[in-house]
């Protein structure tokens, strides 16, 4: 699977309550985030298990304002539901294989209701 443009209407059905979900928020005027997306493009390209996210934070305000992105790129990590991982900053190839792996050995434990 590659990635997905997320906005407000598709977001809730696209995120799946199991597995890992990564969110790029990026806008188009960002130096740094269209480096990172062809980074991103691959990495969702290699590893059809998780779901890759999108989100032009232009767009999408609400959805960047729910997760309080100050600065551009970040990338959020959800892992079974929970947000786990959380970064401003363009990530080198390396480092989001690196992160990807770090989540795939990641036990998530249940949050008590």
């Amino acid at each position: 699977m590659s990635y997905l443009n997320l906005d407000a209407d598709n977001f809730n059905g696209t995120i799946p309550q199991q597995g890992i979900t990564l969110l790029d928020f990026w806008a188009p005027w960002c130096g740094p985030c269209k480096m990172f997306g062809p980074t991103f493009e691959a990495a969702a390209a290699k590893h059809p298990d998780i779901v890759f996210g999108k989100i032009n934070t232009e767009e999408q305000q609400a959805l960047a304002s729910h997760f309080k992105i100050r600065s551009i790129p970040t990338l959020i990590a959800i892992k079974d539901g929970a947000m786990v991982f959380n970064q401003a900053g363009a990530l080198s190839a390396g480092q989001l294989e690196q992160l990807i792996q770090q989540l795939k050995d990641l036990e998530v434990q249940a949050q008590p209701q």
